[in-house]
């Protein structure tokens, strides 16, 4: 399976952070973001990752190259500007290939394995939910089972890493921006959305405060 890591976003909420340095090459514990996902895929079997870029992305491909110094090989999606989550993902399907991939926000720190993710045959999605943050209280989507639901009253939030299916995007015109949250409520409707509750270490890093907490805590 290969593995695509979004990377795209301007990171307003950094800012000035974000002003001079893309946000996944912000550093954390003594390494950027990013890095930290590389080396948790490559630890997890992955090979081939590509990432997708705008805001400042030459700077990812002058630090991060071809992989190789992880031993994976990196191929790069660009974007002259962010096309959201789905229109990114879209924009990226010729270099993910025509079997199911893993996304991951490259604005994410966790410990998950990735290795064990997987997508069922008859699905086009398999998200992996957290409880709800501080700051994002209401949650996202219900978990019943194994089955995702958008409406619900004991809502997860999404935790930005999931496994999908090229089909989930055909409705995307390639180049043009699209939100991925629509999508999967409808494939949520036709029961075509699995995941899974993950209670392990996970943050969402979208401001400065939250960034030097997790870099103090890693530190």
């Amino acid at each position: 399976m290969k593995a695509m890591i979004l990377a795209a976003g301007r990171g307003e909420r950094m800012r000035p952070l974000t002003d001079h340095t893309p946000k996944p090459l912000l550093l954390v514990g003594g390494k950027p973001l990013i890095v930290w996902h590389i080396e948790r895929l490559a630890k997890a079997g992955f090979k081939e990752i590509v990432i997708n870029h705008a805001h400042l992305g030459s700077q990812i491909e002058s630090m991060l190259k071809d992989g190789s110094a992880w031993g994976v090989s990196i191929q790069y999606s660009p974007e002259a500007s962010a096309l959201e989550t789905a229109g990114g993902i879209a924009n990226a399907l010729p270099l993910l290939g025509l079997d199911p991939f893993l996304v991951v926000n490259g604005d994410v720190f966790t410990e998950i394995d990735f290795a064990h993710l997987i997508l069922n045959s008859h699905d086009l999605a398999h998200l992996v939910m957290v409880d709800n943050p501080p700051q994002h209280p209401q949650g996202d989507f219900a978990l019943i089972g194994d089955r995702l639901i958008s409406d619900g009253v004991s809502k997860l939030t999404f935790s930005g890493i999931g496994v999908y299916h090229p089909h989930l995007f055909v409705s995307v015109k390639t180049g043009e921006a699209a939100k991925l949250a629509p999508l999967l409520k409808e494939a949520m409707n036709k029961g075509l959305a699995a995941g899974e509750h993950y209670q392990g270490l996970w943050h969402d890093i979208g401001t400065p405060e939250r960034l030097n907490a997790l870099d103090k805590q890693l530190s």
